[in-house]
């Protein structure tokens, strides 16, 4: 490659662009340049090379006979270049980052991972459980798991399944609850974060505008859920928060009426980023599982 030390890099990339694009301002606005800086490099490359590759003219550059044969060469060698970068840059696709909420991590994905694994095992899973709204081009995250209207800047957003709300309790608990009213006696257990409201469910059974009597607040849907098992009382839950302690028998849905919140569970992807193959089976894989998930609750 002694043929190259003679030259400077930039100044290659100068005439390249200008060659492939065919006029100064544009190659000065691929490079990030001006176009008089694209013009100096061309020149200084030109004596480098001691050949001419433009001739200049009111409507702008024209190749020269050399040109003509050295321009598409030089962009081959640079696009063998740009694939050598790229793949530098290539993320490992056998290891997927997913961005979650920490109770859907605690509450519906930890208890399915094996089933993950046994279907694909040379798959590895990273998982990023927090409640901060990621930047998932900056945060090197291949896919994310987001409860809300599917609106958010930056993303392409695709329903997974629209989020109902219902009441959960205890077995003990549940027992003494023969109609909807009946839920007004029971202590309700409070998720002090969330925008859910009781509101929601009590409309759909004719008791709009009926108190529920709170006994406790957590800070932390996890928590109430541990605390609705504990039989502290009732909590209003939504399909994946609850399914698995439902489908445990751990929990009772006492009455069959479900509400839409508005609201859903998006797979969220970087929008500038090509969907990989571990991002397709994953996507796939939960599908499957929230469907068979819906199926032993009497959801679909």
């Amino acid at each position: 490659m002694k043929n190259l030390n003679s030259i400077h890099l930039n100044g290659l990339r100068a005439v390249e662009a200008a060659g492939r694009l065919g006029s100064l301002q544009a190659a000065a606005d691929e490079l990030g340049v001006t176009a008089g800086a694209v013009s100096q490099q061309i020149i200084k490359t030109e004596k480098q090379l001691g050949r001419i590759l433009f001739e200049r003219s009111p409507r702008g550059l024209a190749a020269t006979p050399f040109g003509e044969t050295f321009l598409p060469r030089l962009t081959g060698g640079f696009e063998v270049l740009d694939q050598a970068v790229g793949s530098a840059r290539r993320r490992d696709e056998t290891i997927l980052t997913i961005s979650v909420a920490p109770v859907f991590a605690a509450r519906w994905l930890v208890h399915r991972l094996d089933r993950f694994t046994e279907k694909h095992p040379d798959i590895r899973l990273r998982i990023d459980a927090t409640t901060a709204l990621v930047n998932l081009e900056h945060a090197g995250v291949d896919i994310g798991i987001r409860v809300g209207a599917g609106d958010w800047p930056g993303v392409k957003a695709e329903l997974l399944l629209a989020q109902e709300v219902f009441p959960v309790c205890s077995p003990a608990i549940a027992e003494k609850l023969k109609e909807p009213a009946d839920i007004l006696k029971i202590p309700a257990i409070i998720d002090g974060h969330s925008t859910l409201s009781w509101e929601m469910w009590l409309r759909e059974v004719g008791l709009s505008g009926e108190e529920m009597v709170t006994r406790h607040v957590f800070n932390d849907a996890s928590l109430c859920l541990d605390a609705a098992i504990a039989g502290q009382g009732i909590m209003l839950a939504w399909q994946t928060l609850a399914g698995y302690s439902l489908i445990e028998k751990r929990l009772v849905m006492p009455f069959p009426v479900r509400a839409r919140t508005g609201f859903g569970h998006y797979f969220v992807t970087p929008s500038s980023r090509r969907e990989t193959k571990t991002v397709t089976a994953f996507k796939r894989w939960v599908r499957e599982e929230i469907a068979g998930s819906m199926r032993s609750l009497g959801f679909e």
